[in-house]
């Protein structure tokens, strides 16, 4: 096995804004009243006007401050690794690495946005967070991050995942958070919708839902978002950045560059800055390739239109691919990629041909994953384990072609805490679900018209 790291000294001290670079301007939010476009002033009552500003900014490299590199040092920079052993066991010619962002102490790539947030909020005043979590490594994260800065957290956990997931609630609890299954009757739109759907599982846009009415409600809180808005993207290029400098110092580039998506951070973080080099001309023949699941086939089934970011229309419109607000997903175990939007950069791109996208069924990411297990000895998150599955994927055609490449993914966290996934798998009582397309049209018809 392979490991190319990065000195202390060699950590970024600035992120990647793509904004800078788009070939076109990015659609902006809208007001769902007035279906304008909104201004700074919009945002005020629930995000921090530092964070505020770099959602709009056009700036193509923004400076990452001193006390937020110092606990990004914990466990920046992260490894870039050749999976030799994977390579072997599927006889391929092509060259397979992974950035691991599981080294972080919530084991995810989440702290990379988290942190910055909760020093934002903190230099801004703010003493309260509420936030939304599907599988738990957002909440986790921001848990981890606003107890470093003496903040209270709220997490609204979804259902299913809170339920599958007990581990990641005590996680969050040790950094001293609260943490809820959402619906919940905490919220005016919990409590609608716990009588609308009694039954329900649960959806990252119920839990963002709740989360926003609470920040806007409690003068003395805001609300982070652990993915989709372009400060969080902003954030994550980090890995991206550092993955360029690990490819330099052994004179290689990628053809083919992977990752898991639910909301985009993940994906847009380490890929951006590749699609950079697509947008400019010096890589343009590099594959960046998104990868989802058939039971929230955001990117390769959904439509690319404005809609809201949450379930009930508290959020302004964002142009992004969607299924519709209204859409809850089945109740899979990669809980961070079950929602209905995605980022709107990552979703331009994608519509413009710059990056594509990929689904697979469940059980196939879970083969995947155990196969990786068994090779390169890591464990890896559901949602992690559908890039592990594209590679295999890329891999074998380069058998089949007989062609050398160099393949990348952004293996986004450990599973340490999805063992009752894998457990599931072991006793074969994973379903493989596809999102059914009258229901994916039925979504669509609820969308605003504009």
């Amino acid at each position: 096995m392979k490991k190319i790291v990065l000195d202390e000294n060699e950590l970024p001290d600035k992120w990647y804004n793509i904004q800078a670079d788009l070939p076109t301007p990015l659609d902006p939010p809208l007001n769902p009243q007035t279906q304008q476009p909104i201004g700074p002033h919009d945002l005020e009552a629930i995000f921090p006007k530092a964070l505020i500003k770099q959602e709009m900014s056009q700036e193509r490299y923004i400076p990452i401050p001193e006390e937020v590199k110092e606990i990004y040092r914990i466990w920046r920079p992260s490894p870039l690794v050749r999976a030799e052993r994977l390579e072997k066991a599927l006889k391929t010619p092509a060259k397979i690495y992974y950035k691991w962002e599981g080294v972080s102490p919530p084991g995810s790539h989440k702290p990379n946005s988290s942190v910055p947030q909760a020093y934002y909020n903190m230099k801004e005043g703010v003493q309260r967070i509420a936030t939304e979590t599907g599988a738990g490594q957002w909440g986790s994260a921001l848990a981890f991050a606003t107890g470093l800065f003496d903040l209270q957290c709220r997490v609204y956990m979804v259902k299913c995942s809170y339920e599958q997931k007990p581990y990641r609630k005590v996680l969050m609890q040790n950094w001293g958070a609260e943490v809820y299954p959402s619906p919940t009757n905490l919220t005016n739109v919990g409590k609608e919708i716990r009588e609308k759907l009694p039954d329900t599982s649960g959806s990252l846009g119920i839990a963002i839902s709740e989360a926003v009415e609470d920040a806007a409600t409690h003068e003395n809180t805001n609300y982070a978002l652990g993915s989709v808005l372009n400060h969080v993207v902003l954030h994550q290029s980090i890995i991206g950045l550092e993955m360029k400098k690990q490819f330099e110092k052994i004179d290689d580039y990628p053809d083919v560059v992977l990752g898991c998506v639910g909301g985009g951070s993940n994906f847009a973080g380490a890929a951006f800055p590749f699609v950079q080099d697509k947008i400019n001309g010096s890589h343009p023949d590099t594959k960046i390739v998104s990868v989802e699941p058939l039971a929230c086939p955001t990117l390769t089934k959904g439509q690319y239109r404005y809609d809201f970011g949450d379930s009930v229309g508290l959020t302004p419109l964002l142009k992004m691919h969607t299924l519709g607000h209204s859409f809850v997903p089945a109740a899979i175990h990669a809980g961070g990629l079950r929602y209905h939007g995605d980022s709107p950069l990552l979703s331009k791109l994608t519509k413009e041909g710059y990056m594509e996208a990929v689904a697979y069924y469940q059980k196939d990411i879970f083969d995947a994953a155990i196969l990786f297990a068994q090779t390169e000895g890591f464990v890896v998150a559901p949602e992690a384990a559908h890039a592990v599955k594209a590679a295999i994927d890329f891999a074998k055609m380069a058998k089949r072609d007989n062609e050398e490449r160099t393949i990348v993914f952004a293996n986004s966290g450990h599973g340490h805490f999805d063992l009752s996934a894998y457990d599931a798998y072991h006793g074969e009582d994973i379903i493989d679900y596809a999102h059914p397309e009258e229901l994916i049209e039925k979504a669509m018809t609820e969308l605003p018209n504009i």
